[in-house]
């Protein structure tokens, strides 16, 4: 059994090691020069420093709070929305056009507006979060409902249940397995959302530590804010893989 854990560890990490090893070597055999690509080295002594100062946690923390508010908004939104189009034919009629003209526009081109709509404060930042993490959540919940065996909503009609009983105990449950993979989609999404976010107009998060690293010339800023946002969304992906897990068991 430690054996089996031991062997998993290792096929998990053996990837991520080698990329680093050959990208070692490169540096070594000078295939790669340090101001475009700097040695693995310089990124972790330039997280250790960053850390030591408060400057990489700062970064962290900033971009975490914009992602959750923006996520939690469209969070809302979309399963309201989802809900009342999943499970009226007229209201979908009606919604479809317009959701369909706004959902391949890209959260990045509503930045300009969202600047003009609430300047370059945090209520533009979220609000770019709440479009990007919005249609993964709305699609896939409209898609768990319509998913839903049609056998459990014709007994909830019989036995006269009530519309708000049956959107809590049949069609929400039914539909979760769909709902937590747009909640995985639509998080992803929103740390895409607020780095680009961060790096048009901030004065903290991720962003705006990428942007840094590229007015200075600091090739090794970049790489590590990429490597933070990259660790930071697996672990927020893995504790809602793992909810996900707890919460439909039957699934």
């Amino acid at each position: 059994m430690i054996l089996k854990r031991i062997a998993g560890v290792v096929w998990y990490i053996a990837l991520p090691v080698l990329i680093i090893a050959v990208w070692k070597a490169a540096d070594i055999k000078g295939y790669i020069v340090s101001y475009t690509m700097p040695p693995p080295e310089d990124i972790v002594i330039t997280a250790v420093e960053f850390y030591n100062d408060g400057t990489l946690l700062k970064h962290i923390k900033a971009s975490f709070i914009r992602v959750i508010e923006g996520f939690g908004i469209a969070l809302i939104l979309a399963l309201i929305l989802g809900v009342a189009i999943g499970l009226s034919r007229r209201f979908e009629k009606l919604t479809d056009s317009v959701l369909q003209i706004i959902k391949p526009i890209p959260p990045i081109a509503w930045i300009p507006l969202a600047i003009l709509w609430f300047g370059i404060g945090e209520a533009s930042k979220i609000y770019i979060i709440a479009v990007g993490a919005f249609f993964p959540i709305l699609v896939n919940t409209v898609e768990g409902i319509k998913n839903i065996d049609s056998r459990y909503l014709e007994l909830a009609r019989v036995y006269e249940v009530q519309r708000s009983r049956v959107i809590w105990r049949v069609i929400l449950p039914g539909a979760l397995p769909f709902i937590m993979v747009g909640i995985r989609l639509g998080l992803g999404m929103g740390w895409i959302c607020v780095v680009a976010a961060e790096m048009i107009a901030a004065e903290s998060g991720i962003g705006y530590m990428l942007n840094d690293g590229r007015n200075f010339a600091r090739p090794e800023m970049v790489i590590l804010g990429m490597v933070v946002i990259g660790i930071t969304g697996k672990i927020m992906d893995d504790i809602l893989r793992y909810i996900s897990k707890k919460v439909i068991r039957w699934n």
